[in-house]
């Protein structure tokens, strides 16, 4: 699986096509976009081996590194199989880490979930169940300790992404930084729309008709990262603040799943304060 990121020019396509044929690569499935604002080209190419050259994933990495330095590219290439690790964290609101951990759990969702952290003991029993390390690491009013912890197991366990499933702390600027590119979290809210707290009490009282969710990237501005997926629900004049909020659960679930299984897939490329998602 190759995708990449470079400035627009003549030549891309035919440069990948030429580097994969040569080496006995079989596409089988190819994408591109070119943000014509942006001047960016993006593109996702998986493809097949046909040569037992093609098995050599390092030594590919090695002979794409030419290509990548002549269009400047923002490259990747990845076995196919590869799983990345997550990590999830939570806080006391169980539909999306359970619905993450029954597809991992089943096989629908191509990820090695590392660990489950939290700041409230309430998720231990599911994720333990799943056979899944849990870590409480409570606030107690010293959030730098509270995230250096997060951060150490983030690191030991040698995580690709951290996945907020309905984690309620804003997490630092020094944190977000450092996750930059690789914190998924899940609003509940169609955004821009009702950002922060109590989003559905608040679509509520302006009596909305149509509610929704949010997986977008983290960044240091509060619910303003790159939007990766979105969904919403038709609601009417009876629907109360609980009905919002049972059917946004519902909403929230899949979305966040979505934007993991894409993650996983490698199909979301971000694209400043956009993203690219080649489904």
């Amino acid at each position: 699986m190759l995708t990449l990121v470079c400035a627009d020019r003549v030549g891309i396509v035919a440069a990948v096509s030429q580097f994969l044929a040569e080496r006995g690569g079989f596409i089988t499935d190819s994408q591109q976009y070119a943000d014509r604002e942006a001047d960016l080209f993006f593109m996702r190419v998986a493809f097949e081996a046909t040569d037992d050259r093609m098995h050599d994933t390092d030594g590919l990495r090695a002979d794409f590194a030419a290509i990548g330095e002549e269009f400047a590219m923002d490259w990747s290439l990845t076995a196919a199989s590869h799983r990345p690790r997550m990590l999830i964290a939570v806080s006391k609101g169980s539909h999306c880490l359970a619905d993450l951990l029954h597809r991992w759990q089943t096989g629908m969702l191509a990820v090695d979930i590392m660990g489950v952290v939290s700041n409230h003991p309430d998720m231990r029993r599911i994720t333990e169940w799943h056979g899944i390390p849990y870590h409480e690491l409570p606030a107690n009013g010293d959030k730098a300790a509270q995230e250096a912890a997060l951060i150490d197991i983030f690191d030991r366990s040698r995580s690709d992404y951290l996945i907020l499933a309905r984690y309620m702390q804003v997490l630092s600027e020094d944190l977000v930084a450092r996750m930059a590119g690789r914190c998924i979290n899940i609003h509940h809210s169609f955004l821009p729309g009702f950002k922060g707290a109590r989003p559905y009490h608040r679509a509520h009282e302006r009596g909305v008709k149509l509610i929704g969710a949010t997986a977008h990237f983290v960044t240091a501005d509060l619910d303003e990262g790159p939007i990766i997926e979105q969904a919403v629900e038709r609601v009417d004049h009876r629907a109360t603040a609980d009905d919002m909020i049972r059917i946004g659960r519902d909403i929230e679930a899949q979305v966040l799943a979505r934007a993991v299984g894409w993650i996983a897939d490698r199909r979301v490329l971000i694209n400043g304060g956009k993203t690219v998602v080649f489904r």
